[in-house]
């Protein structure tokens, strides 16, 4: 299996889902944009990022679809912090930090382990 084909497609399907997500959180909860009609744009919007992530999850080299979403839950835990930084000004702790670290190891266990075919 092609690791780095494999990790750029989690890192896409993280963009999006974490992506969306955020859209759709901001068009409903945010400021401004629930006021002036831009939250239904946001709205839209995040909801076309996440079915655009349902797709995406098919491209992985693996066939086993347990085993793809089991692994991406760490890429999502870890991009969704990295997000909230660059996106929001969150701050974690060092205990957000282990935690995204061991769920990245994680779903490196999962999906690239040498395994017996």
């Amino acid at each position: 299996m092609p690791i780095a084909r494999s990790a750029a497609l989690f890192l896409l399907a993280a963009l999006l889902e974490i992506g969306g997500a955020w859209l759709v959180w901001q068009g409903v909860r945010g400021g401004d944009a629930r006021n002036d009609g831009r939250g239904w744009i946001w709205i839209g919007a995040g909801v076309a990022a996440l079915g655009a992530y349902g797709f995406v999850a098919t491209l992985q080299p693996e066939g086993e679809f347990g085993r793809i979403l089991a692994a991406y839950g760490g890429v999502f835990v870890a991009g969704s912090i990295a997000w909230g930084m660059v996106a929001d000004g969150y701050r974690p702790d060092r205990w957000d930090v282990a935690g995204a670290l061991v769920c990245l190891a994680g779903m490196a266990l999962i999906m690239y382990a040498p395994r017996a075919r």
